[in-house]
């Protein structure tokens, strides 16, 4: 089976080098749990790959040459800016790192489709804002979802892609379009990925969804790893759970592998210690 890292060094080291290429991942996640993390990693690290920068080796350590490289790698955002995205990678990770990683990491700002039918005064978001006249004329409007199908359309083969974050667009459901038209979009994408080759990683706050919600996003990827904190003393430790992967999680449970523990550091987020099922 044809794979692809993730970016996360021991993680991928655990589940034979990487995600099956053509999956759609969900990362769901408590807050600070360290799903953001998590997609920083994968996208700078995946990064260094096309950079060809000495530092994959120092941080990530020897790919597996059976794993292929993504061609391309994207990061999609629906309210965000590039610069802030590097700015708070910076927070976690060593500067120079994310200055190697993301600078070939192709950035989809998707903020004017987002953002165009709420009250969020258009020169918030929309440097291309001209006076009120041109606004009143604009007829290149996009709706959100269609936005972002037709960016994963065009560059989402054999590469891979960041969404960040489902969260954003849960925010608006019942504004502009309802629960079966985001969940129907997943299941789409689901599909078509597998044609494509690639990897794409999902974002998504868990604490923002009921328990029928977060289970039709499941349904509709073809894996889940849920990030929650786990309290033991005086001490919090970040822990990964992996659920419901298409040829990983089989993998983890003949180990009798139920859950990682994490830890972030200057090469982002990592596994620092393997919970055995007792």
């Amino acid at each position: 089976m044809e794979r692809m890292a993730l970016g996360v060094s021991r993680l991928d080291a655990t589940i034979d080098g990487g995600a099956p290429a053509g999956s759609v991942v969900l990362l769901a996640g408590e807050s600070g749990a360290g799903a953001r993390e998590f997609c920083y990693t994968s996208a700078v690290m995946n990064g260094l790959v096309l950079a060809e920068d000495d530092q994959f080796d120092l941080y990530y350590g020897e790919r597996d040459p059976a794993v292929t490289a993504p061609e391309s790698v994207h990061y999609v955002s629906f309210t965000r800016e590039r610069a802030a995205i590097e700015r708070e990678m910076s927070f976690v990770m060593d500067d120079d790192l994310v200055t190697a990683g993301m600078a070939p990491v192709q950035f989809e700002d998707l903020s004017r489709e987002y953002f165009q039918l709420t009250p969020v005064p258009t020169e918030w978001y929309d440097d291309e804002v001209g006076d009120i006249t041109e606004l009143g004329t604009r007829h290149d409007r996009r709706d959100v979802l269609g936005a972002l199908g037709e960016y994963l359309s065009a560059h989402a083969a054999n590469s891979l892609v960041v969404v960040d974050s489902l969260t954003d667009l849960v925010a608006v459901l019942g504004d502009r379009f309802d629960w079966g038209d985001l969940t129907v979009l997943l299941k789409g994408l689901n599909r078509a990925s597998h044609r494509w080759g690639g990897l794409i990683l999902v974002l998504v706050s868990a604490e923002t969804l009921s328990p029928t919600q977060l289970g039709r996003l499941k349904e509709a990827t073809d894996g889940t790893l849920r990030f929650e904190w786990e309290s033991g003393g005086s001490e919090r430790a970040r822990t990964l759970v992996v659920e419901r992967f298409r040829g990983v999680l089989s993998r983890l449970e003949d180990e009798d592998i139920v859950r990682f523990e994490t830890e972030i550091g200057d090469a982002g987020l990592d596994i620092s210690n393997v919970r055995k099922i007792r």
